[in-house]
């Protein structure tokens, strides 16, 4: 396993898996507190794994927390989908800087998200299951929503939207959020 700097977003990482397959599938490490410690991060500090399944089409975001924020590894353990992080730290480098990324159930890798970063994906296949391993309890009140199809931030989903929560279609825009 390998960690990569993901330069749009700063403090970000990719951490890339190395599947071993053979004619069961396959077998790769998702985690190693060795690799995640590598680039200062504290692999103890993750509280909380959760998981979605979605169907093709379905949009989840965008999504942060508000307070301390919330940071988070990300993994398409099956499927595939396009994922989205948006900087909204504003004493951050990459202050609004955008990075795209298609996770895959093939390939296993691994996102870290800072906290202070908006968050989302779109599935590309007809499940696709997002795991996330988050560095804080989950608290309803905290939560943010931003518009995914905001054009200040012109994400490129790939895809027409066939589903979204109701919270994710009535989201403000960016700039109501950074008000």
């Amino acid at each position: 396993m390998k960690a990569t700097e993901v330069p749009a977003i700063a403090g970000a990482y990719l951490f890339e898996s190395t599947p071993y397959a053979d004619e069961r599938g396959f077998f790769c490490r998702t985690f190693d507190a060795d690799v995640v410690r590598s680039v200062g991060l504290d692999p103890d500090a993750f509280v909380q794994d959760s998981v979605s399944r979605s169907a093709r089409g379905v949009l989840r975001g965008l999504h942060l927390r508000s307070g301390a924020g919330e940071a988070k590894l990300v993994r398409c353990s099956y499927g595939r989908v396009f994922d989205v992080v948006v900087d909204l730290r504003t004493d951050s480098p990459t202050y609004l800087g955008r990075a795209f990324f298609e996770l895959s159930g093939e390939t296993q890798v691994t996102l870290y998200i800072p906290a202070g970063c908006a968050h989302g994906f779109q599935a590309l296949t007809e499940t696709a299951d997002v795991s996330y391993r988050i560095d804080r309890p989950h608290d309803p009140s905290e939560d943010v929503t931003i518009a995914f199809d905001d054009p200040e931030l012109a994400i490129p989903w790939p895809l027409p939207v066939t589903s979204m929560s109701q919270r994710d279609r009535e989201a403000p825009g960016l700039a109501e959020v950074l008000q």
